[in-house]
């Protein structure tokens, strides 16, 4: 959570934080939540069940997360970017474009 800058479209400084940050229920933790919260953060982590203090979340802003899964979901699909064989950065992009234009031409079709 301390670490990762977020690059700027336009010129200028990296931001140093998101606005907001979705994760699962694992991340579900007061310390978590008031880090993120000291940060700036908005946190969109749904509770637990046992939690005994019910939290209210952004369920659209939540729905996003499980967009950007299903698309991770779909490139663990291939072995060879799941396992990442290659071993230069270069090649793995590389790989991660192939695979991510044939799901894209599986979509239109």
């Amino acid at each position: 959570m301390d670490i990762g800058k977020i690059k700027r479209v336009s010129r200028g400084r990296p931001r140093l934080r998101p606005i907001h940050l979705a994760g699962d229920k694992g991340y579900d933790s007061d310390q978590i939540r008031e880090g993120l919260r000291e940060r700036g953060v908005i946190p969109i982590i749904p509770a637990r069940t046992n939690r005994k203090r019910k939290i209210v979340i952004d369920h659209q802003r939540y729905k996003g997360r499980n967009v950007i899964e299903r698309c991770f979901n779909r490139l663990k699909n291939w072995r060879r970017l799941a396992t990442r064989y290659e071993k230069h950065g270069v090649n793995y992009v590389s790989v991660l474009l192939i695979v991510s234009s044939m799901q894209l031409l599986k979509l239109l079709i």
